[in-house]
């Protein structure tokens, strides 16, 4: 979201395209060209219980525990979320959590103090939530967020652990409203060994270092190769396989030859 006064784009809903899981350096562009690098995330308790995820082992311990019943009362049964969930949601300091809409637009605007950011204004924010919730009057909308919806919790599974009912974000049932601050940062490099077709390390003058190969993620596929610029990091695997295939051909080729002499 950006400062009309300064003549700078205003995204109040991200469009289809730029959902999460569709476009990342699509959304990464839009958010960029507002001239601030966060954006906002308006939820409540009972989406937050369901779809709010951390990544990483140690902040999923009901999962590398491999305890069946820590996983089922986390992700099917608890109304909060997990408890790494909960500590965030309770101490994190880009979670806002408020009662009403033009509470928790009031304490958005506090934190954007801190950066300088933009004043959000409650009207233009209100109008928004209330577009999006209309969308929930039936199952039949043909708003892409609620078709999405509907569309992730035809599985089961997703239905029952993943997904939280469809909902206005107003409705008080389902409160209290959360807004996270969701700030821009690089989370890996993607690799940074530069290799030729054989997966053989490449020194700077670009000729092939001997005896050295990489292979997966350290030999730079994932900023590019075979997925391409838009690469999805779920999409890796591939290129792990690819390029190992090429280094372990290549290393046999290269002690065939020492053999040969």
């Amino acid at each position: 979201m950006g400062s009309e006064e300064e003549q700078k784009p205003v995204i109040i809903r991200f469009p289809p395209y730029l959902f999460p899981g569709s476009d990342t350096l699509g959304t990464l562009r839009a958010i960029c060209a507002t001239g601030y690098d966060y954006s906002w995330f308006i939820l409540d308790q009972s989406i937050i219980a369901r779809e709010f995820a951390l990544s990483g082992s140690e902040q999923n311990p009901d999962l590398t525990s491999k305890s069946i019943w820590e996983l089922l009362k986390n992700r099917f049964f608890s109304t909060k979320g997990t408890v790494n969930v909960q500590l965030f949601q309770e101490n994190g300091k880009d979670f806002v959590v408020r009662d009403t809409l033009k509470e928790l637009v009031a304490g958005m605007n506090e934190l954007a103090k801190e950066r300088n950011g933009p004043v959000l204004d409650y009207d233009k924010i209100k109008e928004v939530v209330d577009a999006r919730d209309d969308q929930f009057n039936n199952a039949y909308s043909k708003d892409a967020q609620a078709m999405l919806i509907h569309n992730a919790r035809s599985y089961w599974i997703d239905k029952r652990s993943r997904v939280a009912t469809p909902h206005k974000l107003l409705d008080p049932a389902h409160g209290p409203l959360i807004a996270v601050r969701l700030n821009l940062l690089s989370r890996k490099t993607l690799g940074g060994l530069e290799t030729n077709l054989s997966s053989n390390v490449m020194r700077k003058d670009m000729t092939p270092f001997p005896g050295l190969y990489a292979a997966g993620e350290v030999a730079g596929f994932g900023g590019g190769g075979v997925h391409g610029y838009n690469s999805l990091e779920g999409t890796f695997l591939g290129g792990c396989i690819f390029s190992g295939r090429a280094a372990g051909r290549a290393v046999a080729d290269e002690l065939a030859e020492v053999v040969k002499e």
